[in-house]
């Protein structure tokens, strides 16, 4: 039997994971799980991705473009915002009131890197990137801790089901970010 030219399978594996992540949690992934979502042989997924890690790895780096999409969209991180703690607020509050199962199965990827090595320099990435990112408009030590702040942000939101304070997280990262001396 002759083989079929399918160069779209590897996403396909990807989002098939994405989705088995969404659905049953990191525990529900395997090979075999993600091969019957994306409808390919068992073997199509053991070639793409020779182990676990690496299809988890693939799968986090596509799910962590995300957040990278609403900063983009808005815009407000390329151009000095005139208020970068309203302007960070305002990303993390598009971000959550988005696809809410995305928002969790990133967390989900991001903090699996505790206990799986390979996924930790891609969850690295995403802190790496929104870090660089806002310190174009402030200095780099406080960027890190504006991210580090935002994370914990999102975790409480997504552990507690309180639902995003937009004001609040406003006021508490305009507390980190320097005042311009006069």
């Amino acid at each position: 039997m002759a083989r079929r030219y399918d160069p779209d399978r590897r996403q396909r594996i990807i989002d098939a994971a994405i989705r088995v992540v969404g659905e049953k949690g990191l525990t529900g992934l395997s090979h075999r799980s993600a091969a019957a979502e994306a409808d390919v042989p068992l073997g199509s997924t053991t070639y793409h991705f020779k182990t676990l890690d690496e299809l988890m790895v693939a799968a986090l780096r596509q799910a962590s473009e995300g957040f990278a999409e609403v900063v983009a969209s808005r815009g407000g991180l390329e151009d000095p915002p005139p208020d970068l703690a309203a302007e960070l607020a305002g990303c993390l509050g598009e971000w959550l009131a988005g696809d809410r199962t995305g928002v969790e199965l990133e967390y989900e990827l991001y903090l699996a890197a505790l206990r799986r090595p390979a996924l930790r320099p891609v969850a690295a990435e995403w802190a790496d990137d929104v870090a660089r990112q806002i310190a174009r408009h402030t200095d780099p030590v406080t960027a890190r801790a504006l991210v580090a702040l935002m994370d914990g942000i999102c975790l409480q939101v997504l552990l507690t089901g309180v639902p995003y304070d937009e004001e609040y997280a406003r006021e508490v990262l305009a507390r980190m970010i320097p005042r311009p001396r006069s």
